[in-house]
């Protein structure tokens, strides 16, 4: 018997972006009131722009152009009516509404299996590291009891966007350089990637001393502990950026 496990198919996060764009927004309404307000009437295109791109999505069934095209039709909207010089203060929590919208299914499909043929070969070599016989056929682990199967939605993709939108939150919040936000945006792929490898591996070893904990709320939760630990890395990592960027520069962090 092969079992299978995965990560809820909703992303966890999207419901809060827009949330959290309005709140980095209202953080910095006092500058924007000092912004002058002066209309440029231009951007209309990107009205246009945005509500071409999500008639043609909706057209042809594809949610993430329609989406996609609300944002810029939004971002044309707020241009035109305040200016170039009010939008540009806008453009990060405008950027970030982006995480809100699911990845087109071509790239995600493209991204999640050799996810998941790492995340079952990092989990194959620590498994057999720590004395746990383990066979591994593609995205299957083959222990002496049961199969685990490393599906679509173990490759940790998941979490690697939800990470990465707070990734850029963390930096907005706790760092004054822009450019640390970038920097810790880039550090979510490593961390993402091996926290998952780190979950299928701590899975293997539960499925091997307790079966029934590799299932159901058990995983859930192992999974939630996991998600912890990416944060954890997140911070120290800002830390590390921080202490070196401190050390090299000679500047106060």
């Amino acid at each position: 018997m092969v079992r299978e496990w995965a990560e809820e198919e909703e992303m966890g996060h999207g419901f809060f972006v827009p949330v959290v764009a309005g709140a980095i927004i209202w953080r910095e309404w006092g500058k924007l009131l000092l912004i002058p307000i002066k209309p440029f009437y231009p951007a209309v295109l990107f009205i246009i722009l945005g509500f071409g791109v999500s008639l043609l999505g909706s057209l042809g069934a594809d949610f993430f152009l329609a989406r996609v095209g609300f944002v810029i039709a939004l971002y044309g909207v707020v241009w035109t009516l305040t200016g170039t010089a009010l939008v540009k203060q806008l453009i990060f929590p405008f950027f970030l509404l982006l995480f809100m919208i699911r990845m087109p299914l071509f790239i995600y499909s493209q991204i999640t299996f050799p996810l998941q043929l790492f995340a079952s070969a990092v989990a194959e070599h620590a498994l057999n590291f720590i004395g746990i016989p383990v066979f591994r056929d593609g995205n299957i682990l083959e222990l002496a009891s049961r199969k685990l199967s490393v599906v679509e939605a173990c490759s940790g993709i998941r979490s690697l966007i939800s990470l990465s939108f707070l990734s850029l939150v963390y930096g907005y919040y706790f760092d004054s350089k822009k450019w640390m936000r970038w920097a810790l945006l880039a550090s979510t792929v490593p961390i993402a990637i091996f926290a998952n490898a780190g979950r299928v591996t701590l899975t293997g070893i539960i499925s091997v001393m307790k079966a029934e904990f590799a299932d159901g709320f058990y995983h859930s939760l192992e999974g939630g502990a996991v998600f912890m630990f990416a944060l954890i890395a997140l911070v120290l990592t800002h830390q590390v950026i921080n202490r070196s960027y401190q050390a090299f520069s000679g500047r106060k962090a």
